[in-house]
């Protein structure tokens, strides 16, 4: 999948000289820097030409410690986006140097991750509305409320039990399954192209940072002695652990860092290229009606076709990049509990 992807950037990309000559007659189509705002965060929800909701910006001033509360227009003379910085918020300090402000502004990200709390938690009370009319003699869901049963306890029974282990696995159940709904209807709404959805929230690498942060912590903090035992004092020949390097124990320390590293960008870079790859067939769609009849019908063909296509992918990568996090996610838990092995 990851191979499809990268064929079908270098096509946008060898596409994107044709804004050249599209310059001669109208104005370039700048696609690069189009798919580059669509990809970063936003300080507005854009919803269509013209029309866009402003979105709070909270700061807090590095010169004077002053905040101050506005919307993107409304926005003081002392503080400037930096286009340079991804359009984030910088501010002119007296001695005429530039210093980013504590920046606690609702963003599009941000306002995504409320909405997809709120859709997690309606789905969950109507799910548990059903359970408390009905007891375990009750025949099993359907409709709606049978398909979410059937994906919670794929994940509870064939990832979380089978990977954390019998011992273990219902202290995790929480966390894992927690965090593949959230990454799945986050991926769900990113697809979409109008409000509520649009927002790349996972190709967003600090939202990855953190859900791979959580991961991480959950391994390392409630890891058992048998896992550092393994980590700083494996049993393996000593030369190997102690003299004259501890070759093993640094490779193992180092792990504890590449682990959850794999997981942070896994999921961003899966999620951002297949954003970026159906935003730059978009843009050929509006750049084909400047090259004439004959090229132009043959272009836009093309990209919509393509645009089938990509969006038929990322519905199953939606499903497939939340279910390897959290498969992956499982499995390092469980290599954190290792049992004894008795000699």
């Amino acid at each position: 999948m990851n191979r499809i992807k990268s064929i079908l950037l270098i096509i946008a990309v060898t596409l994107l000289p044709l804004n050249i000559r599209a310059a001669e007659t109208e104005e370039a189509i700048d696609i690069p820097e189009i798919v580059l705002e669509h990809l970063s965060d936003a300080y507005e929800w854009h919803i269509a030409s013209d029309v866009s909701i402003p979105l709070p910006i909270i700061l807090r001033s590095s010169a004077t410690g002053k905040w101050t509360f506005c919307t993107e227009k409304s926005l003081p003379q002392n503080y400037f986006f930096n286009h340079e910085k991804h359009g984030k918020i910088y501010e002119n300090m007296p001695d005429g140097s530039v210093k980013r402000p504590l920046d606690l502004s609702i963003t599009k990200a941000v306002c995504q991750i409320w909405i997809v709390v709120i859709i997690l938690i309606a789905v969950f009370l109507s799910c548990a509305k059903w359970y408390k009319k009905h007891d375990c003699k009750s025949d099993a869901p359907k409709g709606f409320v049978g398909m979410m049963e059937m994906i919670v306890m794929m994940i509870h029974d064939d990832v979380v039990k089978a990977c954390v282990g019998e011992k273990h696995y219902k202290k995790y159940a929480p966390y894992l399954l927690t965090v593949f709904f959230f990454i799945l209807v986050t991926n769900l709404l990113g697809l979409l192209p109008i409000f509520p959805g649009g927002a790349n929230v996972t190709g967003n690498i600090n939202i990855t940072f953190f859900l791979a942060l959580c991961t991480m912590l959950l391994v390392n903090v409630f890891g058992n002695k048998e896992y550092w035992k393994e980590i700083f004092w494996p049993e393996v020949p000593l030369f190997l652990k102690a003299y004259p390097v501890a070759l093993i124990p640094v490779i193992e320390v180092v792990g504890i860092i590449t682990k959850p590293f794999a997981l942070m960008v896994r999921l961003f870079a899966n999620m951002m290229a297949g954003h970026a790859i159906i935003l730059s067939f978009t843009c050929v769609i509006f750049l084909g009606w400047t090259l004439g009849t004959a090229m132009g019908v043959g272009l836009n063909l093309f990209s919509a076709l393509m645009l089938l296509f990509m969006n038929c992918v990322e519905l199953l990568v939606a499903f497939v990049q939340a279910y390897v996090f959290t498969l992956l996610s499982a499995v390092f838990i469980g290599l954190a509990h290792p049992e004894h092995h008795a000699e």
